[in-house]
């Protein structure tokens, strides 16, 4: 499916998380031709002080390609002494004023300049995704797309951060600033790896912080990739670091390194709660959290189904269903029930899974084999518990990381499958007659990422929307993001907002000066 070239392993020595490790003469570049036919060199280093280096250790790790279970490439491993390079080039670029000092515009020239070099590589980033990701091509343009649309924004905001002035009385001039944090520590997830590099490296760099970011260790080519643009774009070295590595290891290094004033981390509740703690045991850094969610999609008997139908598509089998705000739990009042079902399966089973790269594929391969594994374990659980299998729930082919997309419809609200975030093209069907019913059903979750409401009755729509207990309401529509609107969770899907103005309120603290001038 591609080729790799001028890779040289010396020794294998162990498996972690089924990824392989090994001690390697490996290069600093290696060309990957894709199965498109796009050729490009791959960086493998640890992007540090603005230069692709080998790990201090010299260690590699594989990347696999989750289309056909091969290995793509092997990648530099960063520890905690990579981590402590990386932490001080980032201190000594925020405290020498390069970036930090500068006139916001020109940071803001640099962040948009950034975003242009990526989308003149367009093409490129989108299949370095699929083939690093699985997900269908069409979505990892989409990933590009947004992610160069949410740089350029955030590039408008560098030189608009501002503070307001406080009347206190006769004698006083009082006023506020907002000031960036300082060295900031970003770990990103394997289901949108270019598109959450964007839209954690944007705000914090047009803040005027200095950033040292984790990739995942399963999705981290796109992300090296893109940051070998910056040095063009004209960010100075040491503002942007890149450490590719493993959660126990380079995570836990960010997490409680006293230099680092903060860490935003994308991915599950359960890490989220080991991030905080050991963020606060540190040095009580800042966090930030977008994590777990089991979104509820509500579709009330007066909606349209040719709209909703796709919707609800979008919201399970885009990008696999890896996504955190998936609309997993399906809500159908009693009127449509069966109808919206039988509509669904047809259409549902009308999805082409397949080869990621082929222009017609929805839904290409998961992530991992972890992944894979994880989501057949819940369909099993599923069947156990009682649910009815409307369509799917079995693995497709036999090389690759495919899954059918599944329906479970009759399904109880004590369900783990109903309960639990499953993280794949699964979704549960149940029944509601009331509004105050769904709206019961609905916030009954311990996250509350998103939600999505389908119906023509505009009153209804705002009320269901003000009761529901979730940080982003889509309304006859779903999975649909821009640059300006803000995206985070209520209760235990995360602290603090993505996108929009509130992002760069994450990145910055404010600062009161009083004056007395009598």
């Amino acid at each position: 499916m591609y080729k790799v070239t001028t890779l040289k392993q010396l020794a294998r020595t162990s498996l972690s998380n089924g990824i392989l490790r090994c001690y390697s003469s490996l290069p600093l570049s290696v060309k990957i031709d894709l199965p498109n036919g796009i050729s490009y060199n791959q960086p493998t280093g640890l992007f540090i002080n603005g230069e692709f280096v080998k790990s201090r250790q010299g260690k590699t790790f594989e990347v696999i390609s989750p289309s056909t279970e091969e290995e793509i490439t092997h990648i530099y491993e960063g520890r905690e002494d990579d981590v402590n390079i990386a932490v001080d080039a980032a201190h000594k670029a925020f405290y020498s004023g390069a970036w930090t000092k500068i006139h916001p515009k020109e940071r803001a020239k640099a962040i948009y300049r950034l975003a242009e070099l990526i989308e003149q590589n367009a093409e490129t980033a989108a299949s370095i995704e699929s083939l690093d990701n699985g997900k269908a091509i069409q979505s990892a343009r989409g990933d590009v797309a947004l992610s160069v649309a949410y740089l350029k924004s955030v590039a408008g905001f560098a030189d608009k951060i501002d503070g307001r002035t406080i009347d206190t009385g006769d004698g006083y001039f009082t006023y506020t600033k907002r000031e960036p944090l300082g060295v900031v520590g970003q770990i990103i997830p394997w289901n949108f790896p270019l598109l959450m590099w964007a839209w954690k490296v944007g705000p914090a760099l047009a803040a005027g912080n200095t950033i040292v970011l984790k990739t995942a260790e399963s999705t981290p080519l796109s992300a090296l990739y893109v940051s070998q643009f910056a040095k063009e774009a004209g960010i100075p070295n040491g503002v942007l670091n890149i450490v590719s590595g493993f959660g126990k290891i380079v995570g836990n290094a960010l997490t409680s390194h006293p230099k680092i004033k903060k860490i935003a981390f994308t991915g599950s509740t359960a890490t989220g709660r080991h991030i905080m703690k050991a963020a606060a045991e540190s040095n009580l850094k800042k966090v930030t959290l977008e994590l777990g969610g089991k979104s509820p999609n509500i579709v009330f008997d007066d909606a349209d189904l040719k709209l909703t139908i796709p919707n609800i598509i979008l919201g399970i089998s885009y990008n696999s269903g890896e996504v955190c705000c998936a609309g997993s739990r399906l809500y159908v009042q009693e009127g449509i029930y069966e109808e919206l079902i039988s509509e669904l399966k047809t259409a549902v089973e009308d999805i082409k899974v397949g080869n990621p790269f082929e222009e017609d594929t929805f839904q290409g391969a998961q992530t991992s084999q972890n992944q894979l594994d994880k989501i057949l374990s819940y369909v099993k659980i599923g069947k156990e518990e009682g649910a009815r299998v409307v369509t799917g729930g079995e693995r497709l082919g036999y090389k690759g990381y495919y899954i059918k997309p599944t329906i479970f419809a009759d399904v109880e609200e004590n369900f783990k499958v109903v309960k639990e975030e499953i993280f794949g093209p699964v979704i549960t069907i149940s029944k509601f007659k009331t509004v105050d019913e769904i709206i019961a059903k609905a916030n009954d979750s311990e996250y509350g990422l998103a939600a999505g409401i389908h119906t023509t009755n505009l009153s209804t729509a705002i009320e269901v929307s003000n009761a529901l207990e979730a940080g982003t309401i889509w309304i006859n529509t779903y999975n649909d993001f821009d640059p300006q609107t803000p995206f985070g969770g209520y209760k235990q899907s995360g602290i603090g907002r993505e996108m929009g103005t509130e992002a760069l309120d994450n990145y910055t603290q404010v600062k009161a000066v009083r004056i007395k001038t009598k």
